[in-house]
């Protein structure tokens, strides 16, 4: 395919009456301009590259990784309702029994580590996916769940979402770990 791609811009191969892959990208357009009429300089390239594979000697160091970033994307998507005054509800709930809003699974509490600034911060879960959910469903408070975003994440890592009582026990059980580690 990558073959196929740099046809497109083979004159040779138009000037046969052929055309190559329509898409590409500006690199391959880039490595067509600065080797199509360097076969010596492409092989000293391919050479290198082969070495550097090859070479356990060779480290690539992270600190001259870059990549460009910054870009405009637009993306155009459906998206699920969500209810906005549900979730301010089942905050206002937790902040009334408990006077604070801590992860459920792991008890973290943003305004102990961040002040001020994480007074009143929490993420809400949908303890049954949003996706599954059909226009006119109903959502308790009880099917809810307050967690911080590290634990969001960690429900949501695989396709079979995780219960937040099963990631509870999860952190309980490393966290017993670490301490048995320490003692």
């Amino acid at each position: 395919m990558k073959m196929m791609n740099f046809r497109r811009l083979d004159p040779a191969f138009q000037a046969a009456g052929k055309v190559g892959l329509s898409q590409g990208n500006r690199l391959e357009e880039e490595v067509w301009l600065t080797f199509a009429n360097d076969r010596e300089g492409l092989a000293r390239a391919a050479a290198a590259i082969r070495t550097a594979i090859n070479d356990d000697a060779v480290s690539v160091r992270d600190d001259a990784y870059e990549a460009e970033e910054g870009g405009l994307i637009l993306r155009l998507h459906l998206s699920r309702e969500r209810n906005r005054a549900l979730v301010q509800r089942k905050r206002d709930q937790a902040r009334g029994r408990h006077g604070l809003l801590v992860c459920e699974a792991c008890e973290f509490d943003f305004s102990t580590v961040y002040g001020e600034l994480g007074f009143g911060f929490i993420e809400v879960h949908h303890r049954k996916p949003v996706a599954s959910l059909q226009p006119g469903d109903r959502t308790k408070l009880e099917d809810l769940a307050l967690v911080c975003a590290n634990c969001h994440r960690m429900l949501h890592r695989r396709s079979a979402l995780l219960s937040v009582e099963d990631l509870r026990m999860i952190v309980g059980q490393q966290r017993g770990r670490l301490n048995a580690d320490a003692a």
